[in-house]
C-alpha cells in the first residue's frame, strides 16, 4: 500500500465519520422544540394586547374618516338638490335616486360599503339634526349609544 492509497483511505474514513455525525445532529430534540414554542408563546402574549389596541384605534379612526366623506357627499347632494335627504330616504339617497330629487347627480359615494361603519353596521343619519343641519354618527364597537373606549360614539359634530 502506497502512501497515496493510505491517505485516500484515511480521507474516506474521516468523511464517512463526519457524515454520520451530521446525520445524527440533523433533527431537533423535544426540549429544543419546547424552548422555541415557549419563546413564541411569550412573544405572542406580550405583543397580542398591543396589536388589539392598534386595531381598535384604527377602526375608530377609519370611522371618523368615513364620517367626513359621507358629510361631504351629503353637502354635494344638497348643492345638487337644494336639500338634504330626509330621514326616511336616509343615506341610501347618496347611492341612488330616492324620493323627489329631480337634479340627483350621483352616486355621491364610490361604494355603498362606505355607508357601513368599520364594525359592519350602518351609520345613523338624522335630518333635521339636533347638533347641526344633520346628525351623522356610529355607535362604536359596542353598537350602543354612548360608551367609553372602543365603544364610544363617533360623530360628525
Amino acid at each position: 500500500m502506497t502512501a497515496m492509497e493510505s491517505r485516500e483511505r484515511m480521507m474516506r474514513a474521516s468523511t464517512s465519520a463526519t457524515e454520520r455525525s451530521l446525520a445524527a445532529d440533523a433533527g431537533l430534540t423535544l426540549v429544543e422544540m419546547l424552548v422555541v414554542l415557549s419563546i413564541l408563546a411569550l412573544v405572542a402574549a406580550i405583543s397580542g394586547p398591543q396589536v388589539m389596541r392598534y386595531l381598535g384605534k384604527a377602526k375608530f379612526e377609519a370611522a371618523a374618516v368615513q364620517l367626513g366623506q359621507i358629510s361631504s357627499a351629503l353637502d354635494l347632494y344638497y348643492i345638487d338638490n337644494g336639500r338634504y335627504p330626509v330621514e326616511a330616504e336616509g343615506l341610501a339617497a347618496l347611492m341612488q335616486p330616492i324620493g323627489s330629487a329631480p337634479r340627483w347627480n350621483g352616486p355621491y359615494l364610490k361604494k355603498a360599503q362606505g355607508l357601513l361603519d368599520p364594525w359592519g353596521r350602518p351609520y345613523v343619519y338624522r335630518f333635521p339634526g339636533k347638533h347641526g343641519l344633520f346628525d351623522l354618527y356610529s355607535p362604536g364597537a359596542d353598537g350602543n349609544p354612548g360608551g367609553v373606549g372602543d365603544g364610544r360614539d363617533i360623530s360628525s359634530w
